[in-house]
């Protein structure tokens, strides 16, 4: 790889040993892909923040790096394993909290913001059209690189972490043009209304991309969609297919930007979102626990359960999850206060996929199949997808 000045002096330890550390991650990894150089990038999204994927040995590492470490550019983290102010309400054990305390300040002593978002472009770490990023979650990557327009691959946790504290990236993958293009037409002749449809859509979409071995989908028939529902999609089809980047016809930047496929093509009717949504609920199952924001709610979707709460009582465990600056709008207009009297709780910068609550409850609903994939996966739990208005049904009843 073309090295600058500077960027070679970082790789011969003129900058600290964290910059050496995270220059040879990068180099490593330029070399295997053959870059020819390094890129700017202007913000990161770290993965890997939960101590349960963490452990001793991904603790260990933070630490060192935090020795001399610190990050160049606007770094935020991916969901942690509990609510750092609310983890007792939520049933959290109180050793897992030291550690996720021990984890998290870690990586604040590098200078990174430690919210806790699988939604960064929610909270502040908002890249524009064509800038180029380093970020790790799988749904927040692929919403960059599709509904915004931002360029970047799917990170891992520590060469996120590199990338942070040098400020730089490798320039291979989604970041150049060649690899952006659509592979495969898909060609959706149904109505496609919520976050749990865009969630079904995702999944049947993801499955047969793994199944015809491409990665870019090119999308028709889908009028119009929300923020909530697009990241519902990218969720849904990052988890199931791996996908980081799909062209949406009227709905995403780039769509007209690149040739659409024409040599693979696919269609999706009723019948297949409805056998999918089947694949989706386990029969009738026992729920005992509900939750909603996964990926992290917007403050939208907050108000939209704060009106379907107002003067009722929840009768199982119900979590919001969502990021912290969120939660705290939600605080100040209001919501928070009709959601917890309806005893609702709210998982602030964690999550349903993250927080370790395997074998606390049998059945979960949610709104979304990324949820459901590993609710059952990880988990072991039944599961049932429904809109919002069915998790908030199914909580009340």
């Amino acid at each position: 790889m073309k090295l600058t000045t500077e960027e070679q002096d970082m790789l011969d330890g003129k900058y600290g040993k964290a910059a050496q550390k995270s220059m040879e991650i990068l180099t490593t990894l330029g070399e295997i892909f053959d870059a020819e150089c390094m890129i700017d990038v202007y913000g990161v999204q770290i993965a890997g923040v939960s101590y349960a994927n963490l452990g001793e040995a991904g603790l260990e590492f933070l630490s060192e790096m935090a020795e001399d470490g610190k990050v160049r550019v606007l770094t935020t983290l991916n969901p942690a394993g509990m609510d750092r102010e609310n983890w007792q309400a939520l049933g959290i054990d109180k050793e897992f909290a030291k550690n996720q305390n021990r984890a998290i300040d870690a990586f604040a002593k590098m200078g990174i913001i430690t919210t806790c978002s699988c939604t960064p472009y929610l909270i502040g770490n908002s890249p524009h059209f064509g800038q180029h990023i380093a970020w790790a979650e799988s749904s927040a990557v692929c919403y960059s690189n599709s509904v915004i327009g931002a360029r970047t691959n799917r990170e891992g946790g520590p060469s996120a972490l590199a990338s942070a504290i040098t400020g730089k990236t490798p320039k291979y993958g989604y970041h150049l043009d060649k690899n952006r293009h659509g592979e495969v037409l898909i060609k959706v002749n149904a109505p496609v209304k919520g976050t749990d449809e865009f969630g079904v859509l995702g999944k049947i979409i993801g499955d047969k991309l793994v199944e015809i071995g491409k990665k870019i989908p090119y999308i028709t028939g889908i009028p119009n969609a929300t923020v909530e529902e697009l990241k519902s999609f990218c969720a849904s089809i990052a988890t199931y297919g791996g996908t980081a980047l799909f062209h949406m016809q009227e709905i995403t930047p780039e769509y007209n930007e690149y040739p659409k496929p024409s040599n693979i093509t696919f269609e999706i009717n009723q019948e297949d979102l409805d056998k999918t949504r089947k694949e989706l609920i386990d029969g009738d199952i026992e729920i005992d626990f509900v939750s909603i924001g996964c990926p992290h709610a917007s403050i939208h979707e907050i108000e939209k359960i704060a009106s379907l709460l107002k003067g009722k009582n929840v009768k199982k465990e119900f979590w919001i999850t969502t990021a912290r600056p969120t939660k705290r709008i939600a605080d100040e207009v209001g919501y928070s206060k009709i959601i917890e009297d309806a005893g609702a709780k709210f998982a602030a910068d964690t999550c349903c996929v993250v927080a370790p609550i395997k074998g606390r409850f049998k059945g979960i609903m949610v709104d979304s199949a990324k949820a459901c994939y590993y609710g059952r996966a990880k988990n072991k739990f039944k599961v049932k997808i429904g809109s919002v208005e069915d998790c908030v049904k199914e909580a009340i009843k």
